[in-house]
């Protein structure tokens, strides 16, 4: 059952969300050829305790770091280490944070330096998708919605959907019902109502769906080795609508890259 949040819980939430946008997009400018992906762990740590919270990840169910950074085929949870990217490559970084007892938890995935023409579509049509997912997030819809039309326009591109991999509640756990599927039937599952948070995350393949695991216990990486993409946003269903919690702007103002995706989610501000 989907624990509702109040105005003020939401708020907290906010907060939360938006240490993990900054970490983004603080780490934005350091992600290119030869960085290593441990160094890019060791900035997030810090700069989320420095903003007086604790990384969301860190021991989670004995997770060993701060973020899970998952280059090309590698589909989530990867773990960082030593090994320099290299231009061409793509990076998920997925991240969390935890601050007045709520979670934030989101993911990017970056490209580092130049990209093939395909693997930027493959991002673009990703990232897309989110939206459409979060559109979908609204009164008098349903969990199925949300997955089938993430789903249906990711798969019209040729695109695998990750089954065994979905989005979830957020709040005081990193992890709440309800599950939020990236594919799903229309008019089933669970019914969207006011108060819900949850973190949308499409996590889609150039390939196949089907995935494999690492013997490390974490890293899922696609069966046919083919990149995959991975973006998420947290959101809450106020009045009926979906309102944004986290933001991609700091990576975006990072990047120098124009964008108005968020504008019909963001909240609104009265003017005095």
């Amino acid at each position: 059952m989907a624990n509702l949040k109040s105005r003020e819980e939401i708020e907290l939430m906010r907060e939360s969300a938006l240490i993990v946008s900054q970490t983004l997009g603080m780490l934005a400018k350091e992600i290119k050829p030869g960085v290593n992906t441990l160094y890019l762990d060791q900035l997030a740590e810090s700069f989320i305790r420095d903003h007086q919270a604790v990384p969301g990840f860190l021991g989670l169910y004995d997770f060993p770091n701060t973020l899970c950074v998952s280059p090309n085929e590698q589909v989530v949870h990867g773990i960082p280490n030593d090994k320099p990217l290299e231009e061409g490559d793509i990076l998920s970084v997925d991240c969390g944070a935890l601050k007045n007892g709520f979670y934030g938890d989101h993911a990017y995935t970056f490209e580092v330096g130049e990209v093939a023409e395909e693997t930027k579509k493959l991002l673009e049509v990703t990232k897309k998708s989110l939206y459409i997912g979060i559109k979908a997030f609204c009164l008098g819809n349903r969990v199925g919605d949300l997955g089938n039309a993430i789903q249906s326009y990711t798969e019209s591109h040729g695109y695998g959907v990750v089954r065994e991999l979905v989005g979830h509640g957020l709040g005081k756990e990193m992890h709440e019902a309800p599950e939020i599927p990236n594919y799903g039937k229309r008019g089933s599952g669970k019914k969207f109502l006011d108060g819900m948070v949850i973190a949308i995350e499409p996590m889609i393949n150039q390939g196949t769906k089907n995935i494999r695991h690492f013997s490390d216990g974490w890293t899922i990486k696609t069966a046919d080795n083919l990149p995959s993409a991975h973006f998420e946003h947290n959101v809450a269903l106020i009045e009926g609508k979906p309102q944004l919690l986290s933001t991609f702007d700091y990576i975006y103002e990072a990047l120098g890259i124009q964008s108005d995706e968020e504008v019909p989610f963001k909240r609104m501000v009265s003017k005095a």
